[in-house]
């Protein structure tokens, strides 16, 4: 009887340790469960944080970028900005260029009509050497002036290089052969030319020398002692004589007309 109640006692010690058992592996069952989906979180967590930390770089590389690119931006419309300021000045100096073009083109055409008629009358009013030569340029330039192909800038240009070949003829002297007329007939003759301050002429066989009387507007015959003097001048034009020293007429310098 005391054995059996024992036994008994053992049997119900060991289910009471079986069911203490059940209960702490029930409860450490739950611990690691609940230490499984802590841990669960954490990674779940964790893999938010370096989600939100690569996007928070990803914003803030974006961010850089856009700054860099803003203030490269900013500088390069500060840069055309001062372009544009610039093309605009030289725009409005290119139009007042223009209008100042118009206006020069207004001014200039008279004043080359002007020199060209000028010019024509000094060539009737002057000594009458290389007539054809003179007279052949003038009426060159008189028909350009009438023509449109030719800019006002071209027609300047050979309307001044008219007037040097006019003024290098009053530092020179030259002797060239031409026809006259003389005593109604005409005749090849020598002339020589000092400047413009006389023009002279002898025929071929020195039979006869003159000069051309600026006052009279005529040749007029000299003596036959200017013969040899107008003859030695016409060796020293041609270079075939050294400069030396010509006893000649020369016309006396007259008051200018006012």
């Amino acid at each position: 009887m005391f054995l059996l109640s024992r036994k008994l006692q053992l049997i119900a010690a060991t289910a009471l340790s079986l069911c203490a058992l059940l209960a702490n592996a029930d409860t450490l069952s739950q611990a690691i469960n609940t230490e499984a989906a802590i841990h669960t979180d954490a990674v779940k967590s964790q893999s938010k944080i370096d989600a939100l930390d690569d996007h928070t770089r990803k914003m803030l590389e974006q961010y850089r970028s856009a700054t860099r690119q803003t203030k490269t931006l900013l500088t390069y419309n500060a840069y055309l900005k001062e372009l544009l300021n610039s093309q605009e000045a030289e725009k409005n100096a290119l139009e007042q260029q223009l209008q100042d073009i118009e206006i020069t083109q207004r001014e200039i055409v008279p004043l080359i009509l002007n020199m060209q008629s000028s010019l024509e009358q000094f060539v009737q009013l002057d000594l009458p050497f290389l007539p054809e030569e003179r007279q052949q340029r003038i009426a060159n330039l008189k028909d350009m002036m009438a023509r449109a192909d030719v800019t006002n800038a071209e027609k300047f240009r050979r309307l001044i290089e008219a007037y040097q070949v006019e003024n290098a003829y009053g530092n020179t002297i030259e002797a060239y052969r031409a026809n006259i007329q003389l005593n109604g007939a005409i005749s090849s003759v020598d002339f020589l030319r000092l400047g413009r301050i006389a023009l002279y002429y002898q025929r071929l066989d020195g039979s006869e020398t003159g000069f051309w009387n600026q006052a009279e507007k005529r040749w007029q015959p000299l003596a036959n002692e200017y013969r040899n003097p107008i003859r030695q001048g016409l060796r020293i034009a041609r270079k075939e004589a050294a400069p030396d020293l010509l006893t000649l007429p020369v016309a006396a310098a007259t008051e200018a007309v006012q």
